[in-house]
Formats: structure tokens, C-alpha cells, sequence
């Protein structure tokens, strides 16, 4: 029995899976709110108490770097310490691994039916990225060794913003008025795109409305913005998301030319599938391939979004099965 979880600071997932090779049966699944709990460890062992769990083995998939077996989450108070959670779970080692680490190992899971093309571009053997904005900005690459991909971690979201044009270079100034580093996270994530909203609205860009203003104040700004630009019911929104789109382009464009990754790019997180319809208007792939005498290179990248929202759980289960990952 595996114990897999993928960690973010939203929501916590953990499952108990058995299989063979990339084949994964769940046998008991639960969804926890993070913030509602003190730390990781309070989590997992009331799963394994409420289900009687005996794992043989154990990967998380947590939203942080990894660094001598701890992290210390991004967009929570929690330190996750891999011996406290081997002690806990009664295992000689508890893998950690960074969660865009965990997605990328758990493309080798998905079907088809899992991912949508947005940009066929080229079947060309050769590393591959994955970028995923949700909570926050997560970003990992696959490198490619000849017969097979070995996923990696960075902290690439954390990376300074770098606009593009005039109108972006307007934001880095907002942004730089209120953060003391403007990174890509501050604009590619849930409460990034809150950020470009207020952006748009207090440089005259457009007038909210009061239905607006009231919304906003109730629920997620970001479901709030999506979802009124996406049903074109406020300009100022369909704004803001169309400039969101077009930074999320020139950002997976900038990972993909670091990574040099022929081998395709994978968009990730809770956002995309949300809002797949606006990625396929085409705002996305023309920021991801503009990048001057690189432009042939980027449009021969093929470019998918990923549907299934259980891919980090999928990833950590396979990690832990397969034995690799961060083991210190």
C-alpha cells in the first residue's frame, strides 16, 4: 500500500492506492481545507487513523522547496519534516518532493482524455516543462535522458516579472508600489490575477460596478473576475483576464526556452481548465511563441493543458512506488 498527498495551500488531498508499475488503484481518498489544520502531520494521522492505513511506503507532493527533507510551505505557516511523518506513519523513509514535481511524474498516469491540446506543434524527443498557477505559481521540468523523462524541480514562479510591453510595464510599477519583489507569482495565480484586476481598475482602465464591488467582497476575487469575464458581464474583467492569459504565455514561453523543452509544455493548476475556453482564443500561444528570433522554435513546441486535478496525487503515488525523488 502507497500513501500519496498532494499539499497545497488551499486544499490537501491524500490517498492510499495499490498497483503495479504506472497502473494505480485508489482504495481511499479525502480532500482536507489546509488552513484549517496546524500542520501536515495533524492531517495525515487522522487519515491513516480514520481509515486503519498500514502503508508500505510514502510520498507528498508539497507547494515549497524541498531542502534536507523539510519544507517550509509557500502560502502556509507549516514546516513539513519527513522524519516527523516517517516516525508518524512507522516507515524508514517519507518521501517529499516539491508538488509540481509531483505533476510532472504523474503525467505518466494520465489518458488522453486528461489533456487538451492547444498547440500541436512538433513530436520531438527532448526535455519537456510544466508551469501551473493556482494558489500560487508552480513551475518543474522533465529532463529528457534518451529513453525516458526524469521530472526535477524549480522554483521558477518565485522568478522576477518581466513585462513585455508598455501597458505591462505599467503593472510592474503598480505591483513594485506594494511588494517589496514583484515575482511571476504576484501576477500568475489566483491572487495574481486579483492583482492585475485592481491594476486595470485603479489606472482608469474601466469602472466597477456595485454588483461587482459586492461580489468581490464576498467570495474568491479570482472565481469572481473568471467568471464575469468569461460571461463578458463586466469589461474591466474580461481585461484582466485577457491580460492574465497573455502573461501566462510569455511565462511558460520564457520556461520552455530555459528548459529547451521540444518535448512539449504541460499547463497545470487549478486555473486553466477553469478558463480553457479563453486559452483557446489564441491570446496564450501568440505570448508563448513571441520571443523574436525564437519565434519558429516556441511555435514547433507542442502545448497541452492538464484536466485532471488529481495528477500531483498520481505523481507522489508513483514517486513513492518508484522509490525516487528527495530522500534526505
Amino acid at each position: 500500500m502507497i500513501l500519496a498527498g498532494d499539499i497545497g495551500g488551499t486544499k490537501t488531498r491524500l490517498a492510499a492506492f495499490e498497483g503495479q508499475g504506472n497502473q494505480l488503484r485508489g482504495l481511499v481518498e479525502e480532500t482536507f481545507a489546509s488552513s484549517s489544520y496546524p500542520s501536515l502531520l495533524s492531517i495525515v494521522s487522522a487519515f491513516v487513523e480514520r481509515y486503519e492505513l498500514k502503508p508500505e511506503a510514502a510520498c507528498f507532493g508539497v507547494a515549497g522547496p524541498v531542502r534536507h527533507g523539510q519544507v517550509q510551505t509557500t502560502n502556509l505557516p507549516w514546516v513539513v519534516d519527513a522524519s516527523e511523518l516517517g516516525e508518524q506513519l512507522g516507515l524508514e523513509k517519507v518521501i517529499l518532493i516539491n508538488d509540481l514535481e509531483a505533476n510532472a511524474y504523474g503525467l505518466a498516469a494520465l489518458a488522453p482524455g486528461d489533456l487538451v491540446l492547444l498547440n500541436p506543434g512538433e513530436a520531438t524527443p527532448g526535455n519537456a516543462a510544466l508551469i501551473a498557477a493556482g494558489t500560487g505559481l508552480g513551475e518543474a521540468g522533465l529532463f529528457w535522458d534518451g529513453t525516458q523523462h526524469l521530472p526535477f524541480a524549480c522554483e521558477g514562479g518565485h522568478s522576477s516579472f518581466a513585462p513585455a510591453d508598455a501597458l505591462q510595464t505599467e503593472l510592474l510599477s503598480y505591483l513594485q508600489s506594494r511588494f517589496d519583489h514583484v515575482s511571476w507569482e504576484r501576477v500568475l495565480s489566483g491572487p495574481g490575477l486579483y492583482n492585475v484586476y485592481r491594476f486595470l481598475r485603479d489606472s482608469g482602465r474601466g469602472t466597477e460596478p456595485p454588483w461587482l464591488t459586492e461580489s468581490l467582497q464576498g467570495a474568491d476575487p479570482a472565481a469572481v473576475i473568471s467568471k464575469a469575464g468569461l460571461n463578458r458581464t463586466s469589461r474591466l474583467c474580461e481585461q484582466a483576464l485577457d491580460l492574465f492569459i497573455a502573461l501566462y504565455g510569455a511565462e511558460a514561453g520564457n520556461l520552455a526556452l530555459k528548459l529547451m523543452a521540444t518535448g512539449g509544455v504541460f499547463i497545470g493548476g487549478g486555473i486553466a481548465p477553469k478558463i480553457l475556453a479563453r486559452f483557446k482564443e489564441g491570446t496564450f500561444m501568440q505570448a508563448f511563441a513571441a520571443k523574436g528570433r525564437l519565434q519558429p522554435l516556441l511555435a514547433a513546441i507542442p502545448v497541452r493543458v492538464i484536466l485532471n486535478e488529481r495528477t500531483a496525487l498520481l505523481g507522489a503515488a508513483l514517486c513513492a512506488r518508484h522509490g525516487t525523488g528527495n530522500k534526505q
